[in-house]
């Protein structure tokens, strides 16, 4: 499949990402993470940071003066500040960023250890790594039971536990410091059940909708400080948003599923 082949499919899923997360369901789930990630972001200083995800932004409570999203063509770019290209080959130097969260893409992308693998590449080595998932063995993961949900989000693609993420992420050489679950509801209901999500989050009990995950660098394979790209401390929205590349891109090594 070429690139633009590729493109195309992935803009496709990006606009059905958009239009789930937009609608009830979609922002229940999405209030419940920002509350599960807000307590912590809001101590994360830094210069940069990137979100990979098709919903709203979650970090914008964060102290980090420059926040890039990121969109797969350009027509899907909201804001100056969006990196546009493919989410396994980001245009970026290593170690440049602060804080980099994937959000609830290694279900639905064909190649996720590649995206996991530029995430953790583009994270600094005192930055912060944080994944979003969905729970397989939560209220919406028996939903999935019926092949009519696994046609569409978020059901579609395939659900992995914190459990496998966690070695995914050992493969990458960052280390999980802490699992939350977050997204409780009743079936049949929304994740916007106060005490549920009070109790749920109190106990971090593996009952929810879905999980964040956050990591950090392994200090004991902690490499020689990396070459860093000479940002400003201000820089204009232009100056990234416009980065593509999605030509063909050298193999990388991956570890099997």
């Amino acid at each position: 499949m070429s690139n633009s082949r590729e493109a195309v499919a992935l803009a496709r899923l990006a606009r059905e990402g958009r239009q789930y997360w937009a609608g009830a369901s979609g922002q229940a789930i999405w209030r419940a993470e920002r509350a599960c990630i807000g307590p912590l972001c809001e101590r994360w200083f830094g210069a940069h940071a990137l979100e990979l995800g098709f919903g709203p932004a979650l970090t914008d409570m964060c102290p980090v003066h420059h926040s890039l999203r990121w969109a797969p063509t350009q027509e899907l770019a909201e804001t100056l500040s969006t990196l546009v290209c493919s989410p396994d080959a980001l245009p970026l130097p290593d170690g440049c960023l602060n804080l980099v969260v994937v959000h609830h893409l290694l279900e639905v992308l064909p190649n996720p250890h590649h995206v996991l693998q530029e995430a953790a590449r583009v994270t600094a080595d005192e930055g912060h790594l944080v994944l979003f998932g969905w729970l397989p063995f939560g209220i919406a993961g028996w939903s999935r039971v019926w092949p009519e949900r696994r046609r569409h989000l978020p059901g579609r693609g395939r659900w992995r536990g914190p459990g496998r993420l966690r070695d995914w992420l050992t493969f990458v050489d960052f280390e999980t410091h802490r699992v939350d679950y977050c997204g409780f509801r009743l079936p049949g209901g929304l994740a916007r059940n106060a005490v549920l999500e009070t109790v749920g989050r109190r106990h971090n009990l593996p009952l929810s909708d879905c999980y964040m995950i956050h990591a950090r660098r392994r200090s004991q394979l902690a490499q020689p400080r990396r070459g860093r790209m000479a940002f400003a401390p201000s820089l204009p929205g232009s100056a990234l948003g416009g980065a593509t590349r999605l030509g063909p891109q050298p193999e990388r090594v991956t570890e099997g599923e």
